[in-house]
């Protein structure tokens, strides 16, 4: 079973069509003892991280997800939920990535929003995707480069596009929203 976060900020919607389309079927909840027991675990998310972590505390959610030990992928705000802490807001995150969130100069156009490649891609995440291949972007905060980053991006400032530590994979971009290589990339984090 693929459990999908219910935490009032997720594009559900879009990740359950993108799973759908690659045959799966998946359960959205905000309980427990469900995400623990699924096989994998998307966390997705639009929206602000102080409301967005707010949800997840209210809903117990914080403590759920860090103890999870099943491949478990952030997309988007779920990446930024992941890492230490957020400039939006002034957020403490889940702590899972060793690497705080920052907001783009704003002397640039924010957000960060269109198509945009992806460089030193490394682990199982990018198996099969291309250095030129283009992901969908819409952020306006990144993660700085830590250890854990697994491919940059790059829009000002080099960022972290995605992130990896033990069973938590995360991404900065919509593979959702990015059409085959997309697709792909959560082939790839199914099959893990």
């Amino acid at each position: 079973m693929i459990a999908l976060v219910k935490y009032n900020a997720g594009n559900l919607s879009s990740v359950r069509n993108a799973l759908s389309r690659l045959g799966c079927e998946c359960l959205i909840s905000d309980d427990a003892s469900i995400l623990q027991r699924a096989d994998k675990v998307i966390f997705p998310g639009v929206g602000e991280a102080s409301s967005a972590m707010r949800s997840l505390r209210n809903a117990g959610l914080d403590r759920t997800i860090p103890s999870l030990i099943q491949p478990t992928l952030g997309i988007c705000l779920g990446l930024q939920l992941m890492c230490q802490r957020s400039e939006e807001g002034n957020t403490d995150g889940l702590g899972l990535f060793d690497t705080e969130v920052k907001r783009f100069p704003s002397r640039d156009i924010v957000p960060h929003m269109g198509w945009n490649n992806l460089s030193h891609m490394e682990g199982s995440l990018f198996q099969d995707i291309q250095i030129q291949d283009d992901v969908y972007f819409v952020h306006s905060y990144y993660a700085e480069p830590c250890d854990q980053t697994v491919a940059l991006g790059e829009y000002i400032v080099p960022f972290s596009a995605s992130l990896q530590k033990d069973n938590f994979y995360a991404t900065q971009f919509h593979p959702e929203k990015s059409g085959p290589v997309g697709e792909q990339i959560l082939k790839n984090f199914l099959e893990l």
